[in-house]
Parts: structure tokens; C-alpha cells; sequence
């Protein structure tokens, strides 16, 4: 088995120290009971480390130049990906989504093209198929439900980003994107290049995929930040009709093609995607979601359960916006967000 070079020996062992450390005082500032985190290194040995860590490769794509995603995610993307066998990588799908080019490099070194191949909007998660078997052990999906808070972790780059870490909290999360995960993982500490990185738990086995930098890991208003991972069992019963058809069968949910973030006057519109549905309408930014149908949301979690409770994507949307002082009826046709961003995939 390959070995870690010593100064990654000794940069994990530095970051297992301080991670520890300030577990303590996650601990203690959070007012959570006062048992400590377990120690990573308590549980996982180091040829299971070194084992997992070659399972990780780089990924560097670049978007079609019409692309839509270019205006947020921008052409140019680079991130982690994560075998699930020699020929075969997973990661998180704005790194991959609408990409024209792909590129890895695995853990020798070795840089391989490679395809988009599958992307789901409702996990947001991707799949690419290589042209030619990347070097590396890939890693066996895990049971992300049996983490719970304080569990140990492993959460790893491809670009030499260690970091041994534990489970702050599992929770709802909501983005302003139109996404939402019942149960999404939240880690401390942050790992840096955290775009698909993975998250191993002491066996070896993959729990979840790097997705966000968040100001809140504990969820409990400590400002501890950390990464959000998306779990893997939601991955695990579309993955085959992933690689069979690059998207899950079956209807769409609805898409708006509204960003929103919340604060006290409610949700707010931030952005449009020109010429998507929520634009063609003619919703404003500024614009204040007050109601789905008859259903009041305060909330982006209640915003989205409402429209996706009207029906499949192409239904037509009720609802009620605030306008300054007006208040304003309108309809909004969904549509499936996969038909407007022109996700290519390979077969």
C-alpha cells in the first residue's frame, strides 16, 4: 500500500490535535452537555486513512460557453470527486453541471477526460463516467443515518485538505436555489476546497459529499462554522438510474427559477434566472413571497414543500407576491429545471 508522505503524517496529526482542542470548546460555548467529541484517531487507523485517501481525485471542468450556470458558478470550475469505481466519479453537481469539458486527476497524478454522466437537481449531486480507469481504491457508500452528533469523521480533499472532524448537528437545510435535504450533515471543523470532498466515517466508508461552507454548523445561533455535507443514502436509490439514464425516472419536481433568501419581512426574491418562469411572469428582485394557493409560507422550507405539493413539473403555481405595498395574484407555469439548464450527459 502507497504511504502517506511524513509531512502529511504530521500535518494530520496537527490538524487531529486542534481539532480536538477546539471540540472542547465548541462543547463548552454551544452549552451542550459536556461529554467530548470522539477522537477521530481513536477509531480509524492509519492504513484505512491512507486507503481512503487515494479514492479522491481532482476535478477541474469547464462549462459550454451559452451556458446559464455560467452567470453564477462561472465557466471555469474546480473541486473534488470521489470513485465509486475506476471508471466512475461522483461530486457535487455545480461542479458539473452544463460542463462541456471534463477533466481528473487522480491520485498519482495521472489527469483522465471524462463525461458528465448523470445529475440530479432534487440531491444535488453528479455523476462522471471516465474515458479511461482511474488509479485508487474507490470508496464503498456508508449508512449516513447512523451518524449522529458528535460521531468522528474524516472529512477529505483531493488536494491534500485533511481534516479529522465530527458531526456538529443533522437538520434541514434550505437553499435559496429552489433545494432542500431533510437531513443534511453538518461538520466542524471547515475544510478548505470543500466542493465534493468526502466524508468518510471511521470504517472507511463514504457518508457524504462536500456541498457548502456554512456560518452555522451547530445550528443553534454559536456561529461555528463548518461544511454541509449531502448524505449518500439519498443518493443510494436513484444511483443506478443515474448511470442507466443521466437523471432519476420519473416526473420532475416543479422549478420557479426564483432565488430567495429569508429575514424578517419574509422570503425575499434575490435573484431571477432570465427567461426562466418566475421572469417570464414578471416577478421583480425585492419582490416578498406571501402565499402558494391558500397556503401562507414564511419560510423558504414551507415555500418549496408548497409548490412541490401542486404537482409535477409544468404545473401551473398560485401564488401571492408583495410589491412595495400592493399585493399581487399571479400564476406561475413550473417547469423541470433540467430542461432549462442544458445539462449534457454521456451514456
Amino acid at each position: 500500500m502507497r504511504r502517506l508522505p511524513a509531512f502529511s503524517m504530521r500535518k494530520f496529526a496537527t490538524v487531529l490535535f486542534a481539532c480536538i482542542a477546539v471540540s472542547v470548546a465548541f462543547a463548552q460555548d454551544a452549552k451542550t452537555d459536556k461529554a467530548q467529541p470522539e477522537k477521530f484517531s481513536d477509531k480509524m487507523g492509519e492504513d484505512v486513512i491512507e486507503k481512503s485517501l487515494t479514492g479522491l481525485v481532482k476535478l477541474r471542468t469547464l462549462a459550454a460557453p451559452n451556458a446559464r450556470s455560467n452567470a453564477t458558478l462561472g465557466k471555469e470550475r474546480e473541486g473534488n470527486g470521489i470513485l465509486l469505481s475506476p471508471k466512475l466519479v461522483l461530486t457535487i453537481g455545480y461542479l458539473v453541471m452544463e460542463a462541456d469539458e471534463v477533466e481528473i486527476t487522480d491520485h498519482k497524478g495521472r489527469k483522465l477526460p471524462g463525461k458528465v454522466a448523470g445529475f440530479d437537481q432534487e440531491t444535488g449531486l453528479g455523476l462522471v463516467r471516465l474515458l479511461a480507469p482511474a488509479q485508487g481504491e474507490p470508496l464503498v457508500l456508508g449508512d449516513a443515518n447512523a451518524l449522529k452528533e458528535k460521531d468522528a469523521v474524516l472529512a477529505v480533499g483531493a488536494r491534500g485538505n485533511i481534516a479529522p472532524a465530527f458531526i456538529t448537528s443533522r437538520r434541514e437545510f434550505t437553499g435559496g436555489w429552489e433545494y432542500l435535504l431533510d437531513n443534511a450533515i453538518f461538520t466542524f471543523p471547515p475544510i478548505a476546497d470543500w466542493g465534493g470532498a468526502a466524508l468518510i466515517e471511521p470504517s472507511g466508508k463514504l457518508v457524504g459529499v462536500g456541498s457548502l461552507f456554512v456560518r452555522d454548523a451547530a445550528g443553534n445561533g454559536t456561529s461555528v462554522p463548518g461544511n454541509m455535507f449531502v448524505p449518500v443514502d439519498i443518493l443510494k436509490p436513484i444511483l443506478d438510474e443515474l448511470i442507466e439514464n443521466g437523471q432519476r425516472k420519473g416526473a420532475q419536481r416543479p422549478w420557479l427559477g426564483v432565488t430567495t433568501f429569508e429575514d424578517s419581512d419574509g422570503i425575499n426574491v434575490g435573484r431571477l434566472s432570465e427567461g426562466g418562469p418566475a421572469d417570464t411572469a414578471g416577478w421583480e428582485r425585492g419582490d416578498i413571497i406571501v402565499a402558494v394557493g391558500l397556503t401562507d409560507v414564511k419560510t423558504q422550507a414551507e415555500f418549496y414543500r408548497a409548490i412541490w405539493a401542486r404537482g409535477d413539473a409544468g404545473v401551473r403555481v398560485p401564488l401571492t407576491i408583495k410589491r412595495g405595498k400592493q399585493e399581487l395574484s399571479v400564476n406561475v407555469r413550473s417547469i423541470d429545471r433540467g430542461s432549462f439548464f442544458a445539462v449534457k450527459t454521456a451514456h
